[in-house]
């Protein structure tokens, strides 16, 4: 007998995700883990943490000329973030 309904199995843990709600949160996981790809590896070695709580993006970074720089292009930072991920998942900076 053959089933009809076959789904692949990352089909299948898309859509347990999204029925549980938490696709968001992958996403969010996914743009922080984008972080040294966008920025590179300079960046990422002048970060000492990086996580997103309701929308908003938190850095915390070793240098001051690091963290100038990236407030200059912080519409940048979430606009790349953002089309990584493939979603809206960060609307504002916040950098320490």
């Amino acid at each position: 007998m053959r089933r009809s309904n076959i789904q692949s199995l990352g089909s299948a843990i898309k859509d347990y995700l999204k029925d549980r709600h938490l696709d968001g949160k992958m996403a969010e996981i996914e743009a922080v883990n984008a972080w040294e790809t966008l920025l590179g590896v300079q960046i990422a070695r002048a970060t000492e943490s990086i996580y997103i709580k309701d929308s908003t993006l938190y850095v915390t970074l070793r240098s001051s000329i690091v963290r100038n720089e990236l407030f200059m292009m912080r519409n940048d930072i979430i606009n790349g973030m953002n089309q990584h991920v493939g979603r809206i998942v960060v609307k504002a900076i916040v950098l320490k």
